[in-house]
C-alpha cells in the first residue's frame, strides 16, 4: 500500500522514498509513500522529478500509486520533487471549485453533478438547464467575497456512518477525508487544496453551455484568472483601438454595425435575387426549347462555389419548362434545377451522372447538386443531362 503524502500536506514538494516495485524495464515505479498526485476526482495529476527521471503520469491503482517515467530508474531509494506551479495550480482550480460549488447551493439550490479541471479552463455541471447572467454575476460576486475573507480550509478524518453537513453526501464506507471551508462546505474530497481562501485568487466565470439537462460553467482561479483578464483586456483594446473607440463604447458600437450589416446583407440578397431573375429571364428567352418542350439554360464558370450559382438557378427553376445547369471548373461542381412543370427529376438526373463520372452528391426533383473528381468527369457528367459544355 502506497502512503499519500499529499492527503497530509498539500504544500510538500520535496520527499524521500523506498521503491518497492519495477515494471517496464524501470520506467513504472511504485514507493512505499508519495507526494505526487495522481489523476483522480477530476483533477489531474502532478508532475515532477523522481531521481533523475522526469515523472510524466500518476495513475491510481487503488491500493498503491504507479509513477511512470521519461527514463528507467534503478536506485532502491529516490527523493521526489513535485512541479510547484502546477501543483498550486489545481490547488487554486480545486479550491476554488468547492467555494463556487457551494455558493452556487447556497445562492440558488443547485448541486453540482461533475467537475472537470482542464489545463486551460476548469469546467461545473450544475443541475439546471439555463443559468442567467444575473445568476452568474451574483455567484461569482459571492464567491470572491469569501475569498477576501481568507476563511481557513481544513482537512478532518471522520468515519462515514457518522460524518454530516456533507455538501454531497458519500457514497463510500469507512474513513471519510473531508475537505472543510470555515462556515461555508464541508466535501469528502482527497483532492490538494489551500490552507484559506486567500490563497484561491480571483474566480472568474466564463462562458455557460447548456449540456443535456444541465448548465456547464466555464471558471478559472488564481493566476489562471488573470492570465484570462489579461487576455480579454488585449483583445478589447486591439477591437476598440480598429473601431477608433474607448473599451467600453465597444459593445454598443458592434452591436450598431451588427444591425446595420444585417439589413445590408438583406437588401443585397434582394438585389442579387432581383438580378438572378432578370438574367435568367434573359438566358431563358434566348434559347430554343427542345422536342419536349423543355428550356435549358446553361451557366458554366472557371472558379466558384456552387452558392454562387443557387440563385440564377432558383430563378431559372421558376420559369415554365425549364431546366438549369451550373458548373463550376475549379473545384468541379454541378448544380441543377427544374421547374415543376418540366417533367425532369434534377435529383435522379445529376445522380446518374455522377455515378458514371466518378462524383458524388444527390438532392431533391427540383434542385440538386454534386462534386466530381476532375474537369473532364464534370465535362461527362454535363453531357449525361443534356447541358452545353
Amino acid at each position: 500500500m502506497t502512503t499519500r503524502l499529499y492527503y497530509a500536506d498539500s504544500y510538500l514538494t520535496e520527499f524521500d522514498a523506498r521503491v518497492v516495485e519495477r515494471a517496464e524495464d524501470g520506467r513504472r515505479v511504485y514507493l512505499e509513500r508519495t507526494a505526487f498526485y495522481p489523476t483522480s476526482g477530476g483533477q489531474p495529476h502532478d508532475t515532477g522529478v523522481l531521481g533523475d527521471a522526469s515523472v510524466r503520469d500518476v495513475i491510481d491503482e487503488g491500493e498503491r500509486i504507479a509513477h511512470v517515467l521519461d527514463t528507467p530508474v534503478n536506485e532502491s531509494t529516490l527523493t521526489g520533487r513535485i512541479d510547484w506551479p502546477r501543483r498550486f495550480d489545481h490547488m487554486q482550480q480545486h479550491t476554488g471549485q468547492h467555494v463556487l460549488s457551494a455558493v452556487l447551493e447556497d445562492l440558488f439550490g443547485w448541486a453540482t453533478v461533475s467537475v472537470h479541471f482542464g489545463v486551460d479552463v476548469s469546467t461545473l455541471d450544475v443541475d439546471v438547464p439555463t443559468v442567467t447572467p444575473d445568476q452568474v454575476a451574483r455567484a461569482e460576486r459571492r464567491a470572491n467575497e469569501i475569498v477576501f475573507e481568507n476563511r481557513p480550509v481544513t482537512v478532518s478524518y471522520e468515519d462515514a456512518a457518522e460524518a454530516s453537513g456533507l455538501r454531497k453526501a458519500s457514497a463510500r464506507e469507512g474513513t471519510l477525508r473531508i475537505v472543510s471551508i470555515a462556515d461555508l462546505d464541508r466535501s469528502a474530497c482527497g483532492g490538494t487544496h489551500v490552507r484559506a481562501t486567500g490563497e484561491i485568487g480571483a474566480i472568474l466565470i466564463g462562458k455557460i453551455d447548456k449540456v443535456r439537462q444541465s448548465a456547464r460553467l466555464e471558471f478559472v482561479c488564481g493566476l489562471r484568472s488573470v492570465g484570462r483578464a489579461r487576455a480579454d483586456h488585449d483583445a478589447l483594446a486591439r477591437l476598440a483601438q480598429s473601431l477608433s473607440a474607448a473599451p467600453n463604447e465597444v459593445a454598443d458600437l458592434v452591436a450598431r454595425q451588427s444591425t446595420r450589416l444585417k439589413d445590408a446583407e438583406s437588401r443585397l440578397r434582394a438585389l442579387e435575387t432581383d438580378l438572378a431573375a432578370r438574367i435568367a429571364r434573359e438566358r431563358y428567352d434566348g434559347v430554343q426549347a427542345d422536342d419536349s418542350g423543355i428550356r435549358r439554360v446553361m451557366e458554366r464558370r472557371a472558379s466558384g462555389s456552387l452558392d454562387e450559382l443557387r440563385p440564377l438557378a432558383l430563378a431559372t427553376a421558376s420559369l415554365p419548362r425549364a431546366v438549369f445547369v451550373g458548373a463550376v471548373e475549379s473545384p468541379a461542381a454541378l448544380l441543377v434545377a427544374a421547374s415543376d412543370d418540366s417533367g425532369f427529376d434534377a435529383g435522379r438526373a445529376i445522380k446518374a451522372a455522377l455515378v458514371d463520372a466518378g462524383g458524388r452528391g444527390g438532392g431533391s426533383a427540383r434542385l440538386a447538386q454534386g462534386t466530381l473528381p476532375s474537369r473532364e468527369a464534370l465535362d461527362r457528367a454535363i453531357a449525361s443531362i443534356g447541358g452545353v459544355r
